[in-house]
């Protein structure tokens, strides 16, 4: 589906648009749940992106999906009411705050692993689904036996496939020096003109992984946005070098998990402290503003991914929100994710990630 979302994507918006005029509430389960208007306004302008390693590779489950897994998720996808886009269409309507058709997803792979060319595309191919591809040039030139060649990553590109960056070496890039990222992102963007005649205008951060530094690179570099691995939903004024996607494996690749991220809507959020990835205290004073009148809020609820019980929220007023672990982050990547009721069982969801690097003092926790 191309240009404007497609004509299906088209007429999902006319009809969630009108009826959202006429009627100026949300009906869910035959109750009338009050729809403020700047949540229907950020509602419209979101989507959800998917991201996917390797396919049928059961020797790497924590990057890989069954393919039991992926067609589950297809099937989904073609029997359900979603619409989707190709990224490069998501970005620039996120940019310019036009609007979205309500369960637009984009499904996006990282690395240009080989199970990507034999398993993932012929399925997408004859389901006629885009996607975008994430590509580390060292591997392709390096010919590595489990990586795509440059001959069939064209193949895809010819075809329609989106192409982004993920570095040239796949640079851990929260600890990686200023004159690294830049030397690794622009031999990237160099091997990719070479090999497919163009300069991608996406980025996706290797491991998911960035600081302010690493952000700052790859804006100033040229791209039009970046991704990570922390889940969440894109939305109109959010951050366009930090943006989120559902990452699918094994464990957390089950056809509830999916389904319940691709009806997510977002959880529009600014004044983020700590405001760098890379934390100094440990554990970090963790804190947002909501930034729209959504509703769900009273219930909202986040999690630590080291911890097993929900976050201590402070709350500071209607929508300034503190979130305290129990207990130290542990040395590595840690994820934050956050959710409130959206009712129609549909959930709101803002997620973020810290780094905790070696040698890290412990502070107090509120």
């Amino acid at each position: 589906m191309t240009g404007d979302f497609g004509k299906r994507g088209q007429r999902i918006r006319n009809q969630a648009f009108a009826w959202l005029t006429v009627c100026g509430l949300l009906c869910v389960v035959g109750q009338i749940w009050s729809f403020d208007a700047s949540a229907a306004e950020v509602d419209s302008r979101s989507a959800v992106v998917f991201l996917y390693h390797r396919f049928g590779e059961d020797s790497f489950p924590t990057t890989s999906v069954t393919l039991e897994q992926f067609e589950a998720h297809l099937r989904v996808i073609e029997t359900g009411p979603f619409n989707v886009a190709p990224l490069p269409e998501i970005v620039t309507a996120i940019k310019q705050n036009e609007p979205i058709p309500d369960r637009t997803i984009a499904l996006t792979v990282d690395d240009a692993f080989l199970s990507v060319y034999t398993e993932a595309w012929p399925r997408l191919r004859k389901a006629g689904l885009p996607f975008t591809l994430f590509v580390a040039t060292d591997a392709v030139d390096e010919a590595r036996p489990d990586y795509m060649s440059w001959a069939q990553i064209r193949e895809l590109a010819e075809w329609g496939v989106t192409i982004g960056s993920q570095t040239s070496s796949h640079l851990h890039m929260p600890l990686a020096t200023q004159e690294q990222i830049i030397s690794d992102v622009s031999q990237s963007m160099r091997r990719l003109k070479e090999e497919l005649g163009f300069v991608p205008t996406l980025f996706a951060y290797p491991y998911g992984e960035f600081n302010r530094s690493a952000k700052a690179e790859v804006e100033t570099a040229g791209f039009d946005a970046a991704f990570g691995q922390h889940s969440g939903v894109a939305y109109g004024g959010m951050e366009m070098f930090e943006m989120p996607r559902f990452s699918m494996n094994q464990k957390y690749g089950d056809v509830a998990r999916f389904r319940m991220a691709a009806n997510a809507l977002p959880l529009p959020v600014a004044d983020r402290t700590p405001t760098d990835a890379v934390i100094k205290n440990n554990p970090p004073p963790f804190g947002f503003s909501i930034t729209e009148k959504v509703s769900g809020v009273s219930a909202l609820a986040c999690f630590y991914s080291h911890e097993s019980e929900p976050a201590k929220l402070i709350r500071l007023g209607p929508l300034r929100i503190e979130v305290r672990a129990y207990n130290a982050l542990p040395i590595g990547r840690v994820r934050v994710n956050c959710t409130a009721p959206a009712g129609n069982q549909r959930w709101r969801w803002f997620g973020t990630q810290f780094i905790v690097p070696q040698n890290i003092g412990i502070s107090e926790s509120d």
